[in-house]
Parts: structure tokens; C-alpha cells; sequence
């Protein structure tokens, strides 16, 4: 049988945070890989790791909230 309930708000939470860590070893290994020309991070890099950073922060505040309905 179909179990009907909702994804919590902690599992969000954990899916967040993994979807941010992901991210953000991506970025860093596109670079580590030489996928540009130029050596060390540049201003997009910095911003796309920022925004995987907000996905974590954001991950991490839905944690305690513990196993109501997200």
C-alpha cells in the first residue's frame, strides 16, 4: 500500500543540506580539474559557492524542526 505521508521537514532539511554539499564539491572540482583557463576561483565561482553555502544554511535551519509535514 501507498504510503501517503508528506516529506518532513527534516528530510527537506537533509535533502537540502546534501543537494548544497554536492554543489558546492562540483564547483570546487571543476575547477580543481582546470575546466577554465585561468587558475584559482573567479567571481562566478565565489557566487555559485556563496549560494551553495544559503542552500546549506537554509538546509540546517529545517532540521530542528523536526517531522511535521514540509
Amino acid at each position: 500500500m501507498l504510503d501517503d505521508a508528506p516529506i518532513t521537514k527534516r528530510q527537506l532539511g537533509w535533502l537540502m543540506l546534501a543537494a548544497g554539499a554536492l554543489a558546492a564539491v562540483a564547483v570546487l572540482a571543476v575547477d580543481a580539474l582546470g575546466a577554465g583557463r585561468f587558475s584559482g576561483l573567479g567571481p562566478a565561482q565565489w557566487q555559485a559557492l556563496a549560494g551553495c553555502g544559503l542552500i546549506i544554511v537554509f538546509g540546517l535551519s529545517l532540521l530542528p524542526l523536526g517531522d511535521r509535514p514540509a
